[in-house]
């Protein structure tokens, strides 16, 4: 008698294998011309290879670089024909894309796409202004896996539903729990300029404005990080807040992560590991 579960209706005992399709088979870029981003293991990934301390990519981007100019150009191009989905990667070369380290500020003007997609990128980090694409439903940065964190602006795309991130390479992922990079919770604008920072320290090499009200940081800075829902999944984000009144004002973190805002470090407790 043939085994339970592995008849089909024809009456054979084969199972046809199941084709599965290949969501991001349209993300890809060119691969020729060399390799088309850096190769991190900042975090580890497990638990026996997480580091005990991390710090942010301290990356600057070349602003001259052809890869930024043609990344320029397609945002415009984007912004005029108020298309819905935006994959500015695909129609790049290998070596433009790795040129890459941050979007431009000017991804503001997306307001009109939908689906953003950044598939396989050498990005380290994305600019608040991505608060500013309010249509956003579906954020996908899948592979990219220098992107260790996220703005909290990013919670201003109120619709956004659908998220496909590398949760692997999160700071505090609930995977392994590798840790934040330790933040200052309070600088002064005399003991630092914010518009003229090291992203190694601060994650950007400026801090205009608050993440939490928008006004401008000029007086004080005070960098803490939360971990929230955004799409589909726990995010680490870095938030950039103007007074205390601000920090207070963030939401309770997402369960099963640390309770509360903190400034990272070693010593910050985590939850432990699922795994």
């Amino acid at each position: 008698m043939p085994s339970r579960g592995y008849v089909s209706q024809m009456g054979t005992d084969e199972v046809e294998p199941q084709l599965l399709p290949n969501r991001f088979a349209d993300a890809v870029g060119s691969m020729s011309g060399g390799p088309d981003r850096d190769r991190c293991r900042c975090v580890g990934h497990s638990i026996a290879t997480r580091p005990a301390t991390v710090s942010f990519h301290g990356d600057r981007q070349d602003t001259e670089a052809p890869g930024w100019r043609h990344l320029l150009a397609l945002i415009d191009e984007a912004a005029a024909d108020g298309r819905t989905v935006f994959k500015p990667f695909v129609e790049m070369s290998a070596l433009e894309r790795r040129q890459i380290v941050t979007l431009p500020p000017t991804i503001a003007k997306l307001t009109a796409v939908t689906h953003l997609v950044l598939y396989g990128t050498n990005l380290v980090r994305i600019p608040p202004e991505i608060g500013a694409m309010t249509s956003l439903e579906i954020f996908e940065p899948y592979t990219s896996h220098r992107l260790h964190w996220y703005p909290y602006e990013l919670t201003r795309c109120v619709r956004l539903a659908d998220s496909t991130v590398s949760t692997r390479v999160l700071y505090g992922n609930f995977k392994f729990r590798p840790p934040f990079p330790a933040l200052r919770p309070v600088t002064d604008a005399g003991d630092a300029d914010f518009a003229a920072l090291d992203p190694a320290v601060w994650g950007a090499d400026a801090v205009r404005n608050c993440s939490v009200c928008g006004g401008p940081v000029d007086h004080e800075l005070r960098q803490v990080w939360i971990s929230c829902l955004v799409g589909t999944d726990v995010l680490p984000l870095l938030v950039n807040a103007c007074s205390a009144a601000c920090v207070a004002a963030l939401p309770e973190p997402h369960r099963d992560y640390p309770p509360t805002p903190h400034t990272g470090g070693p010593d910050i407790a985590q939850p432990g590991s699922r795994y």
